[in-house]
């Protein structure tokens, strides 16, 4: 199934799982609109991104740096790997004042799950261990409407087997999904409120097995909010600015965790 029709599917089915609290009024709007997302076009990943590149001065402290995750971790919605939020922190990274020479890889799948996560975990971990994994999931969990505990526990389970491995690990836990305009309220609001509970069990998740969270709802969903132009021409995923947002807030947790990875024998 593409990335545009999986969206969809999605975007239907939180509709659909939606309507026994609705009124009869209710169900009509949101059964429109989901119609109407269902026949929208969405962003389709960009085989031409790399996933993998290294960034930074030859000679600088080296730091590898792994995504995981759904089409965050690869980009979708913009076609430069500088404007991606992996590029972006890289480049945040080696312009830092350790100078770090960042070596960045991806095995995110764009639609991923929180159920994906353990074959993106064993990818990641073949060859070289990394330094650091940055996981961006939770969006796709809400649109499903998946159970918050059940998403949340394989996560968890994600997280505590790249710690086992010696592996510090930052989550970006599921974004503002009221902030999207690919749909309109009501399905919005409940998309937004089925993000919140995701990303409340995915905090406590993490923190138990070892991770950082940074929470992308809060830290930088207002300024989604705010501005559409942080969102790409399907008004779903983000645009080149909407993954510096998102850069900017990931880079304290991501330092951090270089920091001690540094210091890792």
């Amino acid at each position: 199934m593409s990335e545009q029709h999986e969206v969809a599917f999605r975007l239907g089915r939180a509709a659909a799982l939606s309507l026994v609290a609705g009124t009869v009024g209710g169900i009509a709007v949101l059964a429109g609109q989901a119609v109407v997302a269902r026949h929208r076009r969405y962003a389709q990943p960009e085989l031409g991104l790399a996933l993998r590149a290294t960034v930074g001065r030859a000679g600088g402290p080296s730091l590898r740096l792994v995504l995981l995750g759904d089409s965050s971790a690869v980009g979708v919605g913009v076609d430069r790997f500088e404007e991606t939020v992996g590029g972006q922190l890289a480049h945040l990274l080696a312009e830092g004042p350790t100078g770090r020479q960042v070596h960045l890889s991806s095995v995110g799948v764009a639609g991923s799950r929180s159920t994906d996560l353990a074959t993106q975990v064993a990818r990641a971990l073949l060859g070289e261990r990394p330094d650091v994994a940055l996981i961006l999931i939770g969006a796709n969990d809400a649109t499903a409407m998946t159970g918050p505990a059940d998403a949340a526990a394989y996560l968890g389970s994600a997280v505590r087997r790249l710690r086992e491995a010696h592996v510090e690990v930052v989550v970006g836990t599921c974004p503002d999904l009221g902030a999207v305009r690919a749909v309109a309220a009501p399905l919005r609001q409940v998309l937004g409120w089925s993000g919140r509970r995701i990303a409340r069990a995915q905090t406590a998740a993490v923190l138990d097995a070892g991770g950082t969270v940074v929470d992308l709802g809060t830290e930088t969903g207002p300024v989604f909010r705010a501005d559409a132009g942080t969102l790409c021409h399907d008004g779903y995923h983000p645009s080149a600015d909407g993954y510096r947002v998102w850069a900017h807030a990931l880079l304290p947790a991501v330092s951090a965790a270089a920091a001690i990875a540094s210091r890792h024998p």
